[in-house]
């Protein structure tokens, strides 16, 4: 149930940042939303019995992204799966904790607008150059640290009969 909520705020917030905030190509705000993605970090405690079912989610969740969002469809679905399985490697090998989380994050939005811009450039989609790619990497930070920061915050303030996983962020 709670990441059910937290993956439709994201959704949510993540479409009305992008219609409030400026998107052009060299017009970026310093709050850029990833929000979605990053919260695919942050929920993986919650499957750590069902990697499976988190996958598939994870899947279908990049799928319905690709729907309201970017109409290339399996583009996001193929990418939230692959952030997917580098939050379960980083959950499994490493120690998350408050600090490392600002770390861990910008790994994560780092990683996903260099596949995206890989993408891109490759199918010759959309114009990228490196400069760009930094640039929008360089916008897209500060909001999403700051998001998934209150995230957590939040998640640690619910008592634990509710949450019925143990959050060792």
């Amino acid at each position: 149930m709670i990441v059910a909520i937290l993956l439709t705020i994201s959704l949510l917030l993540d479409g009305i940042l992008t219609n409030f905030l400026p998107y052009m190509p060299n017009d970026l705000s310093l709050f850029t939303p990833l929000l979605t993605v990053v919260s695919i970090f942050i929920i993986y405690p919650f499957y750590r019995k069902k990697e499976k079912n988190y996958f598939l989610y994870m899947f279908l969740l990049g799928m319905i992204y690709d729907l309201f969002y970017t109409n290339l469809l399996f583009f996001n679905g193929i990418l939230f799966l692959i952030i997917a399985i580098i939050s379960q490697i980083i959950h499994k090998n490493f120690e998350i904790s408050y600090f490392k989380l600002i770390f861990y994050i910008a790994f994560i939005v780092v990683l996903y607008e260099s596949l995206t811009g890989a993408i891109l450039f490759i199918f010759q989609l959309v114009p990228i150059t490196i400069p760009k790619l930094i640039y929008k990497i360089t916008h897209s930070l500060l909001l999403n640290i700051l998001y998934i920061e209150i995230v957590y915050l939040i998640l640690n303030l619910i008592p634990k009969k509710y949450r019925k996983v143990s959050i060792n962020l």
